[in-house]
């Protein structure tokens, strides 16, 4: 009987569910919206079933459609955002709604933290104090306390889906090891809570759930749920991981020296490594654990990057449709100037900067004068998203001064531009290749689903296996890539004298 796996990525503002066959191929896939709630200004929140009915949904949907027998799904995994936190109580229901990564009601606990324990935090996390799971629950345990006192753990959307899904009682909640970075709270290295963190910062450690790998199995699809799903009783759940996580499984991003480049409404870019780095000096880069064991994934990112070039277009375009424009036209515009954009320079962090976290920061631009048309614009924003990753690699030569970067993958809406990719290699000196998938953090899911039930080995040699390069990659030209330095250079300078400016601003007005 063919088998078949299912990934499911809870997203913050779309869950996508994929069913493969074990070999990786694509056999359905259903997308579907998920509430955000704004209930008053600076306030972002979402609803724990939201997550649990939208993968109902979409798991449904996929089997549905592909025609199949739900008994040859063999297991599921989910995958979900990241840097918010849900929670439950007793009977594993939600307790408070899930607390947004985009609200930022916790900035004062963030500030805390970091005056009094940022080092601390920043060393045994691999993360810098954020807008993420400590000074969120330090927000509830502070300003809601009848709230806190009915959690009885918090949990990431993919735990409480996943947990749901298999009948948990509230104290076998989970976690697993690629989140806990974000917590605030953890060893990283040791992939466990801190008890040093958690007595600092005065938090109880019975409401954080239990750490697993990602491919443990937590438990089997109940009869309830299996009517939601689509799916038969019995069918194993695996923990899964964080979406950054699964993406990078999922594209292959498996070796020390390779790089990962998320080019979608934000940039991220993500290195492999073998050295866990905890940027204390910068603050800058946040790293996660890889799902493959001994492996970890530093990695910083631009909130609004590829934004920048939407923005750009709706704002500034000459088409009465601005609206409709899309981001592979606006970078058109750029065809045709010559690198360094005739001396223009782009700050892209328009909402603040996040890493490291300036939330004073605004976009800027530096250098424009008579001569500059809108194509000098638009190669300015591709630039800083290379000059921005530029930043990012010199820190990480800083802590890995040996590490030898291979390959940059990229995937994401940008990864389709040729100048964008080519720019970047030219900023960086490093080949960027395409994927022949278009979709990675749900294949990443369903490769983990496969080791939970035997079907996969080793995750780092089936990841390889399946994530074939598209086209010829994007070599960096030498000249070009030595005519970027010295603008790397004058980038970087620029950051520091604008994040002392707005600060600066920002602490007189």
């Amino acid at each position: 009987m063919q088998r078949y796996l299912m990934g499911i990525d809870l997203g913050t503002s779309a869950t996508k569910a994929a069913l493969y066959t074990v070999d990786g191929v694509l056999v359905a896939e259903a997308v579907e919206a998920v509430p955000i709630y704004t209930p008053r200004p600076g306030v972002v929140e979402q609803e724990n079933d939201d997550f649990y009915r939208t993968a109902a949904a979409t798991a449904r949907r996929c089997v549905q459609e592909s025609g199949i027998d739900a008994r040859q799904v063999a297991a599921l995994a989910f995958d979900s955002q990241m840097a918010g936190v849900g929670t439950v109580d007793a009977q594993f229901e939600p307790a408070t709604r899930f607390d947004s990564w985009l609200d930022m009601r916790c900035q004062p606990y963030i500030e805390y933290v970091e005056r009094n324990f940022g080092d601390r935090v920043t060393r045994l996390t691999g993360c810098a104090p954020t807008c993420d799971h400590g000074p969120k629950i330090l927000w509830w345990k502070g300003e809601r306390p009848e709230a806190y006192e009915r959690v009885v753990k918090f949990v990431m959307p993919s735990g409480y889906v996943a947990g749901k899904m298999v009948g948990l009682a509230a104290e076998e909640a989970f976690i697993d090891y690629t989140f806990i970075h974000f917590s605030g709270l953890s060893d990283a290295q040791k992939g466990t809570w801190s008890e040093e963190l958690c007595a600092a910062l005065d938090v109880d450690m019975e409401k954080l759930p239990r750490v697993v790998a990602p491919w443990e199995v937590i438990g089997e699809v109940t009869a309830s749920a299996a009517q939601e799903f689509g799916l038969a009783p019995g069918t194993v759940v695996a923990a899964g991981c964080g979406d950054t996580a699964a993406g990078a499984l999922g594209a292959g991003v498996v070796a020390p020296g390779m790089l990962l480049d998320t080019a979608g409404t934000a940039s991220v870019l993500a290195g492999c490594t073998r050295d866990f780095v905890a940027d204390e000096r910068h603050r800058a880069l946040l790293t996660m654990r890889s799902v493959v064991p001994g492996l970890w994934n530093p990695l910083a990112y631009i909130a609004g990057g590829g934004q920048a070039l939407k923005w750009f277009g709706e704002r500034f375009s000459a088409r009465e449709d601005a609206a409709d424009v899309s981001v592979a036209d606006v970078i058109g515009m750029a065809e045709g100037i010559a690198p360094g954009a005739d001396g223009l320079l782009f700050s892209p962090h328009l909402g603040g900067r996040v890493c490291p976290s300036t939330p004073e920061m605004r976009g800027a631009w530096i250098g424009f004068s008579w001569s500059h048309e809108a194509g000098h614009f638009v190669r300015a924003i591709l630039e800083s998203v290379a000059f921005e990753y530029a930043y990012y690699l010199s820190i990480l030569h800083q802590y890995i001064p040996d590490l030898a970067l291979s390959e940059a993958r990229v995937i994401g809406g940008g990864a389709r531009s040729a100048l964008w990719n080519q720019i970047k290699a030219d900023v960086l000196g490093v080949p960027f290749q395409r994927l022949h998938r278009s979709e990675f953090g749900t294949w990443g899911s369903a490769m983990i689903a496969g080791k939970a039930v035997g079907l996969f080995g080793d995750l780092a040699e089936t990841a390889t296996v399946h994530a074939q390069p598209e086209g010829e990659p994007f070599y960096p030209d030498e000249a070009r890539h030595a005519q970027y330095a010295p603008l790397v250079k004058r980038y970087i300078e620029m950051q520091a004298e604008l994040r002392d400016s707005f600060v600066q601003g920002a602490l007189q007005s």
